[in-house]
């Protein structure tokens, strides 16, 4: 299993309940995100909880993958997850969802070169995993990373093609969340006194008040200026207008934005147990499955045009529930095979021999 989406500790290691928890809610607020997309359009309020959450949250997903991945030389075991952690479900997911339009009257093709709708991520995620022992081989890979995000945005030939724009883009996030597990945050944060958490907590709650404040009463220039595109990190800057030499510099803004994010809200995440702590064991299944579940509202047109008041609380209520639904064990257990497959008859039963230099026989040397 893999932790938000990798990560998740193996069973013979001590879950700790402040991962599990921010694995959770993370996981919820991207439902949410893609829940309340179609009612953006029409109402400032919804784009506006849009844009506050797409402000960290993806950012999250990337920071806590990087914090549980090995930079260390892969070995065979961690090839071995790689593929059956990632790239499998990719490949089964993929070939779902091309058929899922093939049976809805689009055209029946299969790309694998091209992610369906949210599986851009485990793209995304093999590449980090497989570059991240290299590049912290260099001095100041976090830097090193930030100038590539923003590097990628001046080149218009990236695009979704093995959702390379997004994979360069959000690389930063990953090598910051890699940051934080050397720098031991853990420990330190669930020893620190109530007292001095609270400190902390206050300020990570007015870091976030001022920024739902600041989205909500400048949302029409904010759409206008189209930051979500900053924020999707899926395309040059110039496919959306921005082709002045400075629109890097917004990047690094939002860059900067959300690392400060990023560490408020795991300030925030309770540090013991709780109610959906256990569903945090879940994320890869919420993460794969509801995007099924979501897709009639996507598609049918019931959330396009105006909406009454209550669609966005409605939509909210909904992705909540979708997220608790797909963390129960039944669910876990009917769809393991999609979304954990060991695929045990692929792979060999003993390692394969390195390869070395061959010895010729002294007859042949002669």
């Amino acid at each position: 299993m893999i932790a938000l989406l990798p990560g998740t500790p193996t069973a013979h290691k001590r879950r700790v309940p402040l991962w599990d928890n921010a694995r959770w809610v993370a996981i919820t607020l991207m439902v949410i995100g893609h829940a309340i997309l179609k009612l953006i359009s029409e109402s400032d309020v919804s784009y506006s909880v849009y844009l506050f959450i797409y402000a960290f949250h993806v950012p999250i997903f990337v920071a806590v993958s990087g914090y549980f991945a090995k930079s260390g030389a892969p070995g065979t075991r961690h090839l071995h997850r790689l593929l059956t952690d990632i790239v499998f479900p990719y490949l089964i997911f993929e070939t779902i969802w091309t058929l899922v339009r093939g049976l809805t009257g689009h055209r029946l093709w299969f790309d694998y070169s091209t992610a369906s709708w949210t599986l851009w991520f485990l793209i995304a995620l093999t590449v980090w995993r497989v570059s991240l022992p290299y590049l912290v081989l260099l001095r100041a890979p976090l830097l090193i990373s930030i100038v590539i995000s923003i590097g990628a945005g001046y080149l218009s030939s990236l695009d979704d093609t093995f959702s390379m724009a997004r994979t360069l883009g959000l690389l930063p996030f990953f090598v910051f969340g890699w940051k934080l597990r050397q720098l031991q945050i853990t420990g330190r944060w669930l020893t620190l006194r109530t007292v001095a958490v609270w400190r902390w907590r206050t300020g990570a709650i007015l870091l976030f008040a001022a920024l739902f404040a600041f989205i909500a009463t400048n949302i029409t220039l904010l759409r206008a200026l189209k930051v979500r595109r900053f924020l999707l990190y899926d395309s040059s800057y110039g496919s959306f207008g921005y082709g002045e030499f400075w629109a890097g510099g917004i990047r690094l803004g939002l860059i900067f934005l959300a690392f400060a994010l990023i560490v408020a809200f795991l300030l925030l995440m309770p540090r013991r147990q709780t109610w959906f702590t256990g569903f945090g064991a879940a994320t890869m299944y919420i993460y794969l499955l509801h995007s099924f579940l979501l897709y009639p509202f996507r598609e049918s047109g019931i959330l396009t045009g105006p909406q009454p008041a209550w669609a966005l609380p409605g939509m909210i209520l909904l992705s909540i529930a979708i997220s608790v639904l797909l963390s129960q064990p039944i669910v876990r257990t009917l769809f393991r095979p999609l979304v954990e497959p060991r695929a045990r008859w692929l792979f060999r039963r003993e390692s394969a021999t390195p390869t070395g230099t061959i010895v010729l026989p002294p007859e042949i040397t002669r």
